[in-house]
């Protein structure tokens, strides 16, 4: 389950456009819209290692999101994606207007660590299987394997890592705690077969990822994976994790389903195909 966040900068070299009262500007980080001295708008936007570009919109007067989409698409010459919070009925409104449609959707969860409420106690770790700390593996060898985990998770099929953005967002970010990043390796073969990783945000801890390699479900691994990692935060006081599961992913939403787990909110995320020809 879970669907890790990547993060990135919006391109530079786009002209000045100007949309009756709204005038968009490029910026180190992306896009701005004003209205004369006011600043009604920003966006940014980057393309994920799946090949996904990914746009974000803020904006402070309705009829500055179409010149910001017009902008970034612009740039970009490809669909477009975006994620809003699901309660954000305004927000959903403007996008769709501008081009956008739904094309997936996650629940956000609350998980409690006390294994007395998730019922994680006294998990075995499979058979022929060793458990240790993301610091302790071969960096290349666990970006592969999480390449080939994300290809099962909703939203992320493609995904391929060059390794210095692998680093960047793993090893790199302050988020990254080895203690609460976890991989399987098969003792036999020395094949990585799974992971578990809580990112320490500064909102709160965030289970990015509990993925399985296919070889090695349906043995309880996930699990025990789970029950070592939230072990780590309940020693720590850390009550509650929070975590994302496309509504559609059976199996992540079973697991997490049966945890204990609260459902705080979702998300939508939204596509706006490239047309055939991008006004310029």
């Amino acid at each position: 389950m879970g669907r890790d966040k990547s993060s990135g900068a919006g391109s530079s070299g786009m002209p000045t456009v100007q949309t009756m009262s709204i005038v968009i500007t490029m910026t180190p980080d992306g896009w701005a819209a004003h209205h004369g001295e006011l600043a009604v708008g920003r966006a940014a936007a980057f393309v994920r290692p799946d090949d996904r570009c990914v746009a974000s919109l803020d904006c402070w007067r309705a009829d500055a999101y179409e010149p910001l989409v017009q902008a970034v698409a612009r740039h970009f010459q490809r669909d477009l994606y975006t994620e809003i919070d699901e309660s954000d009925d305004e927000k959903h409104r403007h996008l769709a207007e501008s081009g956008f449609a739904v094309h997936r959707r996650e629940h956000l969860y609350a998980i409690p660590t006390d294994p007395a409420i998730t019922g994680l106690i006294d998990r075995t770790v499979p058979p022929g299987i060793e458990i240790v700390t993301a610091d302790q593996v071969d960096e290349d060898r666990l970006r592969e394997l999480d390449d080939e985990l994300r290809q099962d998770v909703p939203g992320a099929d493609g995904w391929t890592w060059q390794p210095q953005g692998f680093r960047k967002q793993t090893y790199d970010s302050p988020a990254f705690d080895p203690a609460t990043y976890l991989v399987a390796i098969e003792r036999s073969t020395g094949r990585y077969a799974g992971l578990v990783r809580v990112w320490n945000d500064p909102g709160g801890p965030r289970l990015g990822l509990i993925a399985v390699g296919r070889p090695y479900r349906r043995r309880g691994l996930a699990t025990v994976l789970l029950a070592q990692a939230f072990a780590v935060l309940h020693e720590r006081g850390t009550t509650e994790v929070a975590a994302e599961a496309d509504v559609t992913n059976v199996g992540s939403n079973s697991l997490l389903g049966g945890l204990g787990t609260r459902r705080i909110g979702g998300s939508i995320e939204l596509i706006r195909p490239r047309p055939a020809a991008d006004p310029v």
